[in-house]
């Protein structure tokens, strides 16, 4: 299977992605190009995290109109496997792929460090390695955290299993302690903490590694 991630002007953790799968997960990956529709036949794409273009706007409020965007939007309506971590899943909600929004954090200071996340859900290709309610160390660093939605969306959240993460202490405010969800078809995940950061034990936890490990089984369950 194939790995696409993507490069927008200012990004800072694409290639932390790219070394997660080439080097730990041992599969093939590329860089996409914000300004190309060409997703070179990849049959994962991550929008990774680290700071985009136009931030200074919004999170994500510039780089949802790059057109590889356009190209992910189409790949994901297909069933495609799409991941958005931190970064990328601000891109990912800006660009209508998830619901809700992501807000300044509470206190409005850029929080950086390891906090555990628990496993609402295996019924998605990103989680079917892990264990329902297994507590996974992942680090986190953003300014933006805080996910909010309204009511109607936050209960069909809930009573579509469609949040995938929560953060056992709530570091930033997030709505319901949601440090990830997914969309209906479940192939799009947008995650805050930074699973690449913890993909092997030299990093301090290897737990982020059971991210990519699920979607490898679900690439090739496909």
């Amino acid at each position: 299977m194939k790995f696409g991630v993507i490069i927008f002007p200012g990004s800072n953790c694409d290639h932390d992605a790219y070394y997660a799968v080439e080097a730990v997960l041992r599969q093939p990956a590329t860089f996409l190009w914000h300004e190309s529709h060409d997703l070179e036949n990849c049959d994962v794409i991550i929008v990774p995290g680290g700071f985009a273009y136009g931030d200074y706007l919004r999170t994500g409020a510039i780089a949802k109109f790059s057109p590889v965007m356009e190209s992910v939007a189409r790949f994901a309506a297909g069933g495609g496997l799409v991941l958005g971590i931190c970064n990328g899943f601000q891109i990912l909600c800006e660009a209508g792929l998830l619901p809700g929004v992501l807000m300044r954090n509470v206190g409005l200071k850029y929080i950086s460090k390891p906090v555990q996340v628990r496993v609402e859900t295996t019924d998605t290709p990103f989680t079917n390695a892990c264990q329902k309610g297994e507590a996974l160390t992942i680090p986190i660093g953003h300014m933006e955290g805080n996910y909010f939605c309204d009511e109607p969306t936050l209960a069909e959240l809930r009573r579509e299993e469609r949040i995938v993460f929560r953060y056992v202490e709530n570091p930033n405010g997030s709505l319901d302690d949601i440090a990830g969800i997914c969309s209906p078809g479940r192939n799009v995940l947008g995650l805050m903490p930074h699973p690449e950061r913890a993909s092997e034990a030299l990093l301090g936890s290897s737990d982020g590694f059971k991210v990519f490990q699920s979607l490898v089984g679900a690439a090739v369950a496909r």
